[in-house]
């Protein structure tokens, strides 16, 4: 078994979801008392939030570079970071490692591809709904988005940074993603990416009016096939349509 890197704490909530998951399909897939190997940077959001309010990304690279080093160090066979938005600084964080980062947008793919989804809807910080950087990596693998109007990512937007990464799951809340979830489908999404790690905590599948992917969960699946050496799952995560 591989040691799983982890960059957390943006939110603390959602890495702990990672935690559980990761460890819950270890047990499942090798049984009795296993669990898998994890070096954990667990970062101080309020540092890294600074960062995305004064829109320091070079600032937030560095702190990510550096978590990245320190995962490393602690045995980490390949790296995930915990949290979408941050992807925007993706390439900093690849270039500070000698082992492999996986991607979060690989993994949605990996799920959609399956799936045979070719368009999903995006949920997410203001961020990852309107620049490239999160789009761009799901079209290399043949796969659209589309987003909420500019009133629907502002509520979504508002609901992430005041509410959810703040551990606060509010039922108006809830309902208004779900009534955009609708909107999103009504403009063809075949599914909807939960595009912020902690956006499966308020909102379940079950409760969605469309298919959904929680980023967080597909993410934590994939670094499981990698660290247990599933060929499959390498032969996904590399491929681009």
């Amino acid at each position: 078994m591989k040691t799983i890197g982890l960059i957390g704490g943006m939110s603390w909530h959602s890495t702990e979801a990672y935690y559980r998951r990761i460890n819950e399909q270890v047990a499942a897939r090798l049984g009795g008392h296993s669990s898998a190997r994890i070096s954990l940077q667990s970062l101080d959001f309020a540092e890294v939030r600074d960062c995305q309010v004064r829109g320091d990304w070079d600032g937030s690279a560095r702190l990510l570079a550096e978590a990245a080093v320190r995962c490393e160090a602690g045995g980490a066979d390949l790296v995930a970071l915990c949290t979408n938005l941050m992807h925007k600084n993706f390439p900093a964080l690849e270039a500070a490692l000698s082992v492999p980062a996986v991607h979060i947008a690989d993994a949605v793919a990996a799920v959609a591809r399956r799936e045979g989804w070719t368009t999903l809807g995006l949920l997410g910080a203001r961020w990852v709904m309107e620049e490239t950087f999160y789009a761009e990596r799901l079209a290399e693998h043949g796969i659209s988005v589309v987003v909420p109007d500019d009133d629907g990512r502002t509520l979504v937007d508002r609901v992430v940074f005041d509410e959810i990464t703040q551990g606060r799951f509010v039922d108006a809340s809830r309902a208004s993603y779900i009534e955009i979830m609708r909107d999103l489908a009504g403009r063809g999404a075949h599914a909807v990416v939960l595009a912020c790690t902690e956006i499966g905590l308020l909102v379940s599948p079950a409760q969605a009016p469309l298919p959904v992917i929680d980023s967080a969960a597909a993410h934590a699946d994939l670094m499981v096939d990698l660290a247990l050496d599933d060929h499959k799952a390498l032969v996904s995560a590399a491929s681009r349509a």
